[in-house]
């Protein structure tokens, strides 16, 4: 791996600036190439966050997703879509490190957490040096900006897909201390079944772009609404009483 460049995996953390760590901060004002993802269209909320961060002449690389909810995840269009977007991906940043240039790929929240810096992570683990920068995940800001104490004592806490069926997710919510669904977006109505089943909605707890100006934070079972944009959430905090 001599000569080449490394790659840094950036968590830039849930959408306010202010909560990028200081060793992202110090990475991007280092890095010659800065690589990002976004939907077609937008601006790419990875982008906005380190926007302040980056050196004027850092080289910049924008993948944009061929599809978001245009096709059914779980068809085989999608997968193999998918898979050569980020087979493409990996091999433009590894031009860069090829040519001796360290790459920050930018991501929201955390990397390793449904993150789409693990598929380039997986196409070029071993291949190159990289290295990972933890950033503060979505649902830790959520969770501090609702003010909800998710969990006490031996309390366990469930992370949850919103794209799980109905059942399955009524059958972990149940079972479940606490719980935070992610990926909620066009699933909110299914989501709010599925709490309502396990006996949680009185729990529930919305947020829609936390720490972002737009912020908004409601509890769900007042929530009139069934639309949700990408970056929200459902918090399900503990039930335990305090001690």
């Amino acid at each position: 791996m001599d000569g080449t460049g490394k790659l840094f995996g950036v968590g830039v953390g849930p959408g306010d600036p202010e909560l990028l760590t200081v060793k992202a901060a110090r990475l991007l004002r280092a890095a010659a190439v800065v690589a990002w993802f976004a939907g077609s269209g937008r601006a790419g909320l990875a982008r906005r966050i380190a926007e302040n961060y980056l050196a004027p002449e850092a080289e910049e690389i924008r993948f944009t997703y061929p599809y978001t909810t245009e096709m059914p995840k779980h068809s085989p269009a999608y997968r193999d879509a998918m898979a050569s977007f980020y087979d493409e991906s990996a091999e433009r940043i590894a031009a860069a490190l090829d040519g001796g240039r360290d790459v920050a790929l930018l991501c929201e929240g955390d990397p390793l957490l449904y993150g789409s810096f693990m598929y380039v992570n997986d196409r070029l683990a071993g291949r190159y040096t990289i290295e990972i920068v933890p950033g503060i995940p979505a649902m830790a800001a959520c969770w501090s900006r609702a003010g909800a104490p998710m969990t006490r004592g031996d309390d366990s806490l469930s992370i949850l897909a919103g794209t799980l069926g109905e059942d399955a997710l009524a059958e972990r919510l149940e079972a479940a201390d606490a719980a935070v669904v992610m990926k909620v977006g066009r699933h909110l109505p299914k989501i709010r079944r599925a709490l309502d089943r396990a006996g949680l909605l009185d729990r529930a707890v919305y947020v829609e772009r936390g720490t972002m100006p737009e912020e908004r934070i409601v509890r769900l079972a007042e929530m009139e609404s069934d639309e949700a944009p990408y970056f929200s959430l459902v918090l399900v905090p503990t039930g335990r009483a305090t001690s």
